[in-house]
């Protein structure tokens, strides 16, 4: 069972129990999230449902394990014959996820009557 959930203008192949690197959320380590745009969800059985754009009801729930940054890359501009040089650096900044369950459609409320 797999989902393909979309995240920070990225796509992510999520399946239950693994450790996802998605572009920082706002949410503390330990927090429980809800990825409520499921584009693709296939099911146990070979079920596959496509989404037009997302499945609805679907969702996929993880646990925010930590946040942390990437290697440091250099960003070095220059022109030559100008003397015009300048450095730069960055780190983009990720969480970590541990996806917990896939959810495909929302169970039917019964009002008793």
């Amino acid at each position: 069972m797999f989902a393909v959930i979309r995240t920070g203008g990225k796509q992510f192949r999520a399946e239950p129990g693994a450790k996802l690197l998605i572009p920082t959320i706002d949410a503390e380590p330990g927090a429980t999230v809800t990825f409520d745009d499921v584009l693709l969800a296939s099911a146990a059985e070979g079920e596959t449902l496509v989404g037009t754009p997302t499945v609805e009801g679907a969702r996929v729930t993880a646990e925010v394990v930590a946040h942390d940054r990437t290697k440091k890359i250099i960003v070095f501009k220059r022109k030559r014959r100008k003397g015009y040089r300048r450095k730069q650096g960055h780190r983009q900044g990720f969480t970590v996820v541990r996806v917990g369950e896939i959810i495909l459609q929302e169970e039917e409320q019964s009002d008793g009557s």
